[in-house]
């Protein structure tokens, strides 16, 4: 089976007629034409009639062709209902990219699936950013007028560090750069290290919007025993965050006016287990080293520790950076 694609973006092209945003701002007319997609230069999509040999699946959004190959066009509203993988998928993965995930974990993207992302446009700010995002997420990007045979290997997917570190100020946008990273895994573990927020509205809407933003198909534990659950871990790892953590670790020790060697050892623990993982992990951390000094002796110990802990995972990890205003800068 061939696939002619003449356009990869969505109904309105990349960039949008008339449309003044920064991403559109930076392209030239016509970079990307809306989707349009032709099989074995016979079948158009939208597959209403096609021609002896090919038969229609999942209510019209995929083919099979006279070979057995077998082709989906994965739209946003379509659910992943469990079935065999098909040979290549055509999906967008801007609005939801765990939609890839759930797709995998159902079944339909196997291994040797050709993922292909098409439906693009100025929901991400440059060619440069989709690369990236595409690379995380195990996704072929290809431009207008590519024709994709699938009787070719498909091309290798970039392999991704197994231990990332994502360092940042407050609302920098480290947590969903960190949620970015693992939005079309099938299975991943978030680790909550912070409360609750019982009694403190502000902290509880922070929780609930982070809560709401993440897949609803991953797993959550929340736990301050963290060496313990990268040890223990079956999938992909989200920690979600280290300041956090080691708050709750001054808390259970009572090191604020207290001995400190306890929380030393803990990090100790937790700084063996991230270098002994077999998982991939992405975790989050505060950057508090570029702040104020801290007013109290121990917050000057609460900041010590956290920039010693920062140093030491990130000597450990394959990709450490910082986000700033939502932008990676890597280190």
């Amino acid at each position: 089976m061939k696939l002619f694609l003449a356009g990869t973006a969505a109904t309105t092209g990349w960039p949008e007629p008339g449309c003044p945003c920064a991403s559109c701002a930076g392209l030239p007319a016509g970079h990307r034409r809306p989707f349009e997609l032709v099989v074995d230069g016979l079948v158009r999509f939208p597959f209403d009639d096609v021609p002896r040999g090919y038969q229609i699946l999942a209510d019209g959004h995929g083919l099979e062709g006279p070979d057995g190959t077998r082709l989906l066009y994965a739209p946003q509203d379509m659910a992943a209902t469990p079935d065999v993988p098909y040979d290549v998928v055509l999906v967008d993965p801007l609005d939801r990219p765990e939609r890839i995930g759930l797709l995998r974990r159902a079944g339909l993207v196997a291994d040797r699936t050709q993922v292909v992302a098409v439906g693009l446009d100025h929901r991400v700010r440059s060619e440069e950013e989709l690369s990236r995002r595409l690379a995380l997420w195990r996704v072929q990007g290809v431009p207008d007028g590519t024709t994709l045979d699938t009787a070719l290997p498909a091309p290798s997917a970039q392999e991704q560090p197994r231990r990332a570190l994502l360092l940042g100020g407050s609302r920098s946008g480290k947590s969903a750069e960190a949620e970015l990273r693992l939005a079309a895994d099938p299975y991943v573990t978030y680790v909550a290290t912070g409360s609750r927020g019982e009694g403190d509205g502000e902290w509880a809407a922070r929780v609930r919007a982070h809560r709401e933003r993440r897949p609803a198909h991953w797993a959550t534990v929340e736990t301050t025993d963290l060496a313990g659950t990268i040890r223990a871990a079956t999938t992909p790892l989200l920690v979600d965050g280290l300041g956090t953590w080691l708050a709750a670790v001054f808390d259970e020790h009572g090191a604020w006016d207290g001995d400190r060697a306890p929380v030393d050892g803990r990090c100790d623990e937790l700084e063996a287990a991230w270098r002994g993982t077999s998982r991939r992990i992405v975790a989050v951390s505060d950057e508090v080293g570029m702040g104020v000094v801290p007013a109290t002796a121990s917050g000057r110990a609460f900041r010590d520790a956290l920039g010693r802990l920062n140093e030491c995972l990130a000597a450990e990890s394959e990709d450490v950076a910082l986000v700033v205003a939502g932008r990676l800068l890597r280190l």
